[in-house]
């Protein structure tokens, strides 16, 4: 499992998967999340701006991030 760290209480999902390196730009991870390939905590989201907290932990293609 990958992670990465947070310096705020919480970053949006977007924000997140960028960082993670799994998307390349806001508008790809837009339509990602969108389409609902993006599992937060277990659960299918569709919200780009999902607020993920230290703990939660987001999948994409195979991928699973936690956040710290």
């Amino acid at each position: 499992m990958e992670t990465i760290k947070i310096k705020d209480e919480f970053i949006k999902l977007g924000q997140a998967m960028k960082l993670a390196g799994l998307v390349g730009n806001g508008s790809d991870a837009k339509e990602i999340i969108q389409d609902g390939n993006v599992k937060v905590n277990g659960e299918v989201d569709t919200r780009r701006g999902r607020k993920l907290v230290p703990g939660d932990i987001f999948s994409y293609n195979g991928t699973d991030v936690k956040v710290l």
